[in-house]
């Protein structure tokens, strides 16, 4: 992928090293920033790229891996696309006119986002292979003091923009640390590894799975996939964009707006089947099932393909190759659940173990000879361990405050944690859009607080705990009709005490009007310690540009 300004290919390996050398990540440990932004995947690069335009040049982004990208470069499996259109997948300030398909793949995603770091010269204020290992309120200097693998800093404000999808998700197995064969996450896929002539057991059958599947059917002996539950499958439709379509984009953005915005409004009217709506969702739910038997024939398989669930409640995916590739000879789909890993096989318990819970005799395990296990098993969503390393105003954690279930107000501030913004935070999620039009949503707000802060000569700003609950009880009460509530599933949209804690509730738009500006009301705000000492010593205050920083 690249971006209307240059349509070579990114270098990789030395060119990254010497980014690294040459950025902040050789500044001597221990410096004061006015903001930390931790993760450098598009929520990271667009809220860095939106201060640097705002005038905010004293920011550091902490990139725990070697190189930017964040989802995109870590998940590099075979057929990894995005299933969100490629005209809503990009910032809106930096379109990118070349997208090679509707769908775009994973590698014109990732170098879509090192354009962007290039283009607007966040490479000095990038310090890669960095990672964030606590962070601690200071209450008396009114700042975030870090602990990171490179040395401490601290930062008046701190942007936790590592994204949801960061934590790769691995079930804890029995016996799966004697599996002598090689295991792996798609997350961290073995491009090393010839699967060629293997045996190769796939755990999990969620968004990865059915894009790196049909790959797999098409190299290794045997696929094996234990299926715990299906998942609603839709027509992907996927399609090469023209070139003459690239290059009215290119020659003309305001085509190109126009298509984005009509993406926008046609991704937005399917959103009602997801709120409650049942004609609606009874038409998608008849596509799929239609979608289901144009492809699968065999009564049994389809049979353990569909869902007894509502459409939406688990995230409904695209393909058009995934069902095919299940129908194949060399594809098995295994649906009873797990009981043990084996050093060279996957033994499952048929019936789930009915019989032996009816007070029948247990019945035999069935063995599943592999020689490569792969996880397709998603991330660490709602309990994602950067919360335990966020600590507040009273010595605890986010992880101590959450108690397994996140909350926020407008997904991106915590009461008991001044100065911190979360990306994509609780109930920041979308089923039916992109991900991006809500980060960019909460980089305005964040943006608004700054401006704030500025011309009050504010060091602190925190959200009153009794606002922060009102907008949870909103939000429990607007989660209440939809699907993701009560569509009869259980998955990552939920957290471990059964709350919806990822999804948005309602129109996108709705979140960008909410989000537009803060409102001083809402908030605890302190003065910065400048102001504190000029009105003990009798001076008075200076309020604008040259007003205190956050964390002054």
């Amino acid at each position: 992928m690249a971006d209307s300004h240059d349509t070579d290919p990114v270098p990789r390996g030395p060119v990254m090293a010497r980014q690294r050398r040459t950025g902040p990540g050789s500044a001597a440990p221990g410096r004061h920033v006015s903001v930390v932004i931790v993760g450098a995947g598009f929520a990271g690069v667009g809220t860095a790229i939106r201060l640097l335009r705002e005038g905010h040049r004293d920011l550091l982004i902490l990139e725990r891996a070697d190189e930017v990208g964040g989802t995109w470069r870590d998940n590099a499996y075979p057929g990894c696309a995005c299933d969100v259109p490629s005209r809503l997948y990009s910032f809106s300030f930096a379109p990118n006119p070349t997208w090679s398909r509707r769908f775009a793949p994973q590698e014109e995603i990732e170098r879509y986002l090192k354009r962007c770091v290039a283009r607007y010269g966040l490479t000095p204020r990038l310090r890669l292979g960095c990672e964030l290992q606590r962070a601690t309120w200071d209450p008396e200097r009114l700042r975030w003091d870090l602990d990171t693998s490179t040395g401490p800093l601290s930062a008046g404000l701190l942007v936790m923009a590592q994204g949801p999808l960061s934590e790769p998700a691995i079930p804890s197995l029995p016996g799966l640390e004697d599996f002598t064969g090689a295991a792996f996450h798609s997350a961290g896929w073995r491009h090393d590894l010839d699967l060629s002539g293997k045996r190769v057991g796939v755990i999990g059958t969620g968004a990865s799975a059915v894009q790196f599947i049909p790959h797999l059917q098409r190299t290794a002996q045997q696929v094996t996939v234990f299926q715990r539950t299906p998942s609603w499958v839709a027509p992907r439709r996927d399609r090469p964009v023209p070139a003459w379509q690239r290059r009215l984009f290119r020659l003309a953005p305001s085509v190109q707006r126009l298509a984005r915005g009509w993406e926008y409004l046609v991704r937005e009217a399917t959103l009602p089947a997801l709120l409650g709506n049942r004609t609606m969702a009874a038409l998608g739910r008849r596509e799929a099932l239609a979608h289901l038997h144009r492809q699968v024939k065999d009564p049994e398989l389809r049979s353990k393909l569909t869902p007894d669930y509502a459409l939406g409640c688990k995230r409904v995916l695209l393909s058009d190759d995934y069902y095919p590739a299940l129908v194949q000879p060399n594809v098995h789909v295994v649906t009873d659940p797990i009981a043990s890993i084996g050093p060279d096989v996957v033994l499952t318990t048929p019936g789930g173990g009915a019989q032996a819970a009816s007070g029948g005799a247990a019945p035999a395990d069935t063995a599943h000879p592999v020689d490569v296990l792969l996880f397709g098993t998603g991330f660490r969503v709602t309990d994602a361990s950067y919360a335990r390393r966020v600590i507040g105003v009273d010595g605890r954690s986010l992880d101590e405050i959450w108690q397994g279930s996140p909350q926020a107000h407008l997904g991106t501030t915590v009461a008991g944690f001044p100065n911190l913004f979360l990306m994509a935070g609780p109930n920041t999620g979308v089923g039916h859009t992109s991900l991006i039009y809500m980060i960019e949503s909460q980089i305005n707000y964040l943006i608004s607080a700054l401006r704030l802060m500025r011309s009050r000569s504010l060091g602190a700003v925190e959200v009153h705990a009794e606002t922060q609950q009102a907008y949870n009880v909103e939000l429990r009460n607007r989660m209440a009709p939809t699907v993701w509530a009560a569509g009869g599933c259980s998955g990552w949209y939920q957290d471990r005490t059964g709350r919806v804690t990822t999804i948005w509730p309602a129109p996108t738009w709705r979140f960008r009007r909410r989000t537009r500006t803060i409102d001083p009301e809402e908030y605890v705000l302190t003065a910065s310690r400048d102001t504190l000492n000029r009105h003990v010593s009798g001076e008075s205050d200076r309020v604008g540009a040259d007003a205190a920083q956050p964390g002054s």
